[in-house]
C-alpha cells in the first residue's frame, strides 16, 4: 500500500482515517454509520462534508471541495476514493467500470455452492427498496461474484467481487440466495441480535488519474467480523485462502 502523506494535526479530519492523499486523489477508510454524501435531513455528518472541510483546512470560504467517485452504504465500512480536482474525477469515472473492488461479508448460514456468480436484473421501488425482477426493461443486469473463505456453525465469511455497481447490490443478491448479511435490517429482517452490518469494502485497485500507476489498497475488516467468525487474519492471509 502506498504511504499516506502526513498532514497537520490541526486540520486532520475527525472520525475518518486517511489511507492515502496526494494532489489528485484522497483514499479513506469510512467507518460504519457514516453517510458518503448528504441527504435532505443530514448534510453534515457525511464523508463528503468532513473531507471537504479537511481540504479547505477549516476555512469555510474556501472554494475547494472533494469529488465523489463512488459510494458505500451508510452501514457498511471500508475504502472510499475521492478526487480532488475535476480532471481526476472525470478520469476515475471513465475507468470505474473496470476498477477491481472486493468486499468481505459475513452472512447467515452455509452456502451450498462455495463460489459462483449471482446475476439478476435489479430494480428499485418507490420505497427505495431494491429487488430482482424478470423484467429486463425495468431492471439493470447486475453480477456479483463470491467465494466462501471461512465457515462456522452459523455464519460464512465471503469475499465478494463486484462486476457491476448497483445500489444495495450485494445485500439484495445475498438475501435472495437465502443468506442475508449479518446485521442487515433493511433486507435481512434482523431480529435485533446483530446491530452492525457485516459488510466491508476490503480492497480496491485502479489507475492513478495523473500518472497511470496502478494504485492498490487493502484494509482488514473491523473487529466486529472477528466476533462473528473468529480467526480472520491479515489481508495477506485472507488473500491466500
Amino acid at each position: 500500500m502506498p504511504e499516506k502523506k502526513n498532514s497537520p494535526k490541526r486540520h486532520h479530519p475527525k472520525g475518518i482515517e486517511i489511507l492515502y492523499e496526494d494532489e489528485d486523489i484522497l483514499v479513506v477508510d469510512k467507518p460504519a454509520g457514516l453517510l458518503t454524501m448528504g441527504t435532505e435531513t443530514n448534510k453534515t455528518k457525511t464523508a463528503y462534508y468532513i473531507l471537504t472541510d479537511y481540504v479547505r483546512k477549516g476555512n469555510s470560504k474556501s472554494r475547494k471541495h472533494v469529488f465523489i467517485i463512488h459510494r458505500l452504504d451508510r452501514d457498511a465500512s471500508g475504502i472510499l476514493v475521492f478526487a480532488k480536482n475535476i480532471k481526476s474525477k472525470l478520469d476515475l469515472q471513465e475507468q470505474w467500470q473496470d476498477v477491481e473492488k472486493k468486499y468481505l461479508a459475513v452472512v447467515h448460514g452455509k452456502l451450498e455452492k462455495k463460489s459462483g456468480t449471482i446475476s439478476t436484473y435489479l430494480a428499485e421501488n418507490r420505497a427505495h427498496v431494491v429487488y430482482s425482477t424478470p423484467d429486463t426493461k425495468k431492471g439493470k443486469l447486475s453480477h456479483t461474484m463470491y467465494k466462501v473463505l471461512k465457515e462456522t456453525k452459523h455464519f460464512s465469511l465471503l469475499e465478494i467481487k463486484l462486476l457491476t455497481g448497483r445500489k444495495n447490490q450485494i445485500r439484495v443478491h445475498l438475501t435472495e440466495q437465502g443468506h442475508p448479511i449479518v446485521g442487515d435490517k433493511k433486507y435481512g429482517k434482523e431480529n435485533g441480535a446483530h446491530k452492525q452490518l457485516a459488510l466491508h469494502a476490503h480492497s480496491i485497485s485502479f489507475k492513478h488519474p495523473f500518472n497511470g500507476k496502478i494504485m492498490t489498497f487493502e484494509i482488514k475488516p473491523p473487529a466486529y467480523f472477528n466476533k462473528l467468525v473468529s480467526g480472520i487474519g491479515s489481508e495477506e492471509k485472507l488473500a491466500n485462502q
